[in-house]
């Protein structure tokens, strides 16, 4: 296993975030990891192509796998290997998910990020 920056683990081999990552020392995540690792790329393409299409509205994960007919938690770790890979930023911006009704964190594509004052986003 090799630590990531972002906290996780990848497999042997892989380096997060060009590859999925897992948390924790259980088999189960490093399983889920190697396994969604062949969708990856098209995964990630997948969330990139909704947010831009949204522009500076973004989308919380939650908006993206609905848009997208997909299953939140075959997309919302694509948010964090975007973010890892600077392609994407946090909008400033919090939208209420609908099944949680918690607040969200809006993504967009990192152009369209507002600079912070002394933080590289």
């Amino acid at each position: 296993m090799r630590a990531s920056a972002a906290g996780g683990y990848s497999s042997p081999g892989a380096i997060y975030p060009n590859t999925a990552g897992f948390k924790g020392s259980a088999e189960t995540g490093r399983e889920a990891a190697e396994a969604i690792n062949a969708k990856l790329g098209p995964l990630q393409s997948l969330v990139l192509r909704k947010l831009r299409e949204r522009g500076p509205y973004g989308l919380t994960p939650e908006e993206c796998a609905e848009l997208a007919g997909l299953g939140r938690v075959s997309l919302q770790p694509r948010f964090s290997e975007l973010k890892a890979k600077g392609l994407i930023a946090d909008s400033g911006k919090r939208r209420v998910n609908s099944s949680s009704r918690k607040r969200a964190v809006v993504w967009v594509i990192r152009d369209l990020a507002p600079e912070q004052k002394g933080v590289e986003i």
